[in-house]
């Protein structure tokens, strides 16, 4: 088995466990896994089909406040580029990978800060196969600004993932969340040669992060769905970056184990929205906020049959560790200078 436990305390009081997985652990396996996605004019970026694990629960909305379990925590954002001229975005991109079917899917992630520039956070399961017995999905790699096929701010290979390590061991959907270090981002610029175009936040930003935050009464999900509603009617493509804004609120789910999921108004389907992401604070000059939930499933709550809830683990003490753990790893360029 390819997970590896690592403990990492939180104080005198508390420890978290942080499950830690490998991706692309040498630059010649995540050169293999840029060229898989961008050889032959990006096809398989372009054929891959958005992940459907685990799109859509059974939910109510509940009036109950989240109690947090340990002190509020919270990064402050760093702001993109100033051009393109949007009030989307460009930490938001999709996150390819290989499912159990052997195929290209994707899911959406976003960028946030950190000290090295290089985490993607996304949906746990997103990261961990959870169709097979552990390990991770496959030739994991990121592409902010991602657009009908184009990779603007060029293509990010996974190197290691961090999740909560109840996730990969119980399947503890209260931990269904990642964060996933990358490398430098490349291009390709010939069809064998990679180029290095930079680091991930200093091309396109990084949102902030917060933890044991109280709900948060504006939210604002960032996603790419793009599956059918229980109606059969299809509102989204998954080809653009949508956006939805909404309250937060306690949840009670069927179909997963979570005991104390979050929720927040978004009409977005399930499929290719998973891993959304969900910020607080967010102005759309800097186009910045504080990420604090990320999509896990939706649930149609009032049975219209339309979807009218995204689904989020809640941002915790365990969260805040797996965060923590992912923020002290440096990657590098996979560009042989």
């Amino acid at each position: 088995m390819s997970v590896l436990g690592s403990t990492v305390g939180a104080g005198p009081a508390q420890a978290a466990s942080v499950a830690v997985v490998k991706l692309a652990p040498t630059v010649e396996t995540a050169q293999q896994v840029a060229r898989f996605w961008l050889a032959d004019g990006a096809a398989n970026l372009r054929n891959a089909t958005p992940y459907t694990v685990q799109t859509v629960v059974g939910g109510e909305r509940l009036p109950t406040d989240i109690v947090p379990d340990g002190s509020p925590v919270s990064i402050a954002p760093g702001e993109g580029p100033t051009s393109p001229e949007t009030e989307m975005p460009t930490t938001s991109g999709k996150v390819f990978f290989i499912g159990s079917d052997l195929q290209p899917h994707w899911c959406t992630g976003t960028a946030v800060w950190s000290k090295y520039w290089n985490i993607v956070a996304t949906a746990g399961h997103c990261l961990f196969d959870i169709e097979a017995p552990g390990g991770a999905l496959a030739k994991w790699a990121f592409v902010p600004g991602y657009s009908e096929g184009t990779t603007p701010f060029g293509l990010y290979v996974g190197k290691q993932g961090s999740t909560p390590y109840d996730f990969d061991d119980i399947r503890d959907y209260d931990s269904d969340l990642a964060f996933v270090n990358v490398y430098r981002g490349v291009v390709l610029s010939s069809p064998d040669a990679l180029t290095d175009v930079g680091k991930m936040t200093e091309n396109v930003g990084g949102q902030g992060i917060a933890f044991n935050q109280p709900l948060a009464p504006t939210v604002d999900v960032f996603g790419y769905p793009s599956g059918p509603e229980p109606d059969g009617s299809r509102p989204y493509t998954g080809e653009t970056l949508e956006r939805s804004t909404g309250p937060a609120f306690a949840m009670k789910v069927t179909g997963l184990r979570a005991d104390r999921p979050v929720g927040v108004d978004s009409p977005f389907t399930g499929e290719g929205s998973l891993g959304s992401s969900w910020l607080t604070h967010y102005t759309s000059d800097s186009r910045t906020g504080y990420l604090n939930g990320i999509t896990i499933s939706v649930s149609d709550t009032d049975g219209d049959s339309r979807y009218d809830t995204g689904v989020s683990a809640y941002f915790d003490s365990e969260a805040y560790m797996a965060y923590r753990n992912a923020s002290n790893l440096w990657t590098g360029s996979i560009v042989l200078q």
